[in-house]
């Protein structure tokens, strides 16, 4: 039997490009504004979430999503108007959430839940609504990316400047913090929470070693993002290993590759 033949891989595979360009071209903002702690500050609060959504009923997805944005935009502006750094503001939302969801499955008596699916990805849990999810949030996504690519560009590089030429870098910046918050949120139903981050940021830091300007960088992240999940993907079913861990495995594996491959002088 093939493996395109079975339905769940099918619908894993189809995650897993919409998953790819998603994390390759909003992480690459993410590398170049330094925002990597706040991605995995972001996909651990995506565990608070989903118990919130198992405690009060609703999809724990869609719980998590509006859960992962508050707490990102939580995080952004009070790093802005507090005398606290970001890092700190991040530590504490990284553990307290985390913690809010082990006490609410544990006092909510929450049994039956996929729990290690959630933190470590499971390819055999993608459903069609999260398919719909991820193909909705990669398309607004995308569209919002394309039709103000240079703001966000502007907001990422040279913020001040930009201020100064009357560009809103500050609104630029809050949304380009939401989308990592629905990027990690799509991402997490495939590699799961704990991994999340390293997708978001593996293509787009690979990338970045082999490419000299920033729409280069957006391509070979593209190319890097699809085909890390995909291959992950299928050599995760070959081995009947988890498929977020193998996932994050080759895309380690390229990243250092590239980098090795980098450091020797180049002839000619």
């Amino acid at each position: 039997m093939s493996i395109l033949s079975l339905g769940f891989m099918q619908r894993a595979f189809l995650a897993g490009c919409l998953v790819g360009t998603l994390c390759a071209l909003v992480g690459v903002f993410v590398v170049l504004k330094r925002l990597s702690f706040m991605g995995a500050g972001i996909s651990h609060a995506a565990f608070g979430g989903v118990a919130l959504g198992y405690v009060l009923g609703i999809n724990p997805t869609l719980s998590a999503f509006f859960f992962c944005i508050l707490a990102s935009l939580g995080i952004a502006v009070l790093s802005r108007h507090r005398r606290l750094k970001e890092d700190t503001l991040i530590g504490i939302v990284f553990a307290s959430t985390m913690a809010l969801g082990a006490f609410l499955i544990g006092v909510g008596r929450i049994r039956n839940v996929d729990l290690f699916g959630y933190l470590f990805g499971n390819i055999l849990a993608i459903t069609r609504e999260d398919l719909l999810f991820a193909l909705v949030t990669t398309s607004v996504v995308l569209v919002l990316l394309f039709a103000f690519y240079k703001e966000f560009l502007i907001a990422t590089l040279d913020p001040e400047g930009g201020k100064a030429s009357g560009v809103p870098t500050e609104a630029f910046s809050y949304l380009l913090v939401v989308l990592v918050a629905a990027v990690v949120v799509v991402t997490m139903r495939l590699v799961g929470i704990v991994l999340a981050s390293a997708l978001l940021v593996l293509p787009a830091a690979t990338a970045l070693q082999r490419a000299r300007t920033v729409p280069q960088v957006m391509l070979f992240a593209l190319f890097d993002g699809i085909a890390i999940s995909l291959g992950g993907l299928f050599l995760a079913y070959l081995l009947d290993a988890p498929a977020g861990a193998t996932i994050v495995l080759i895309g380690t594996g390229v990243f250092l590759g590239v980098s090795i491959s980098s450091s020797f002088p180049r002839r000619g």
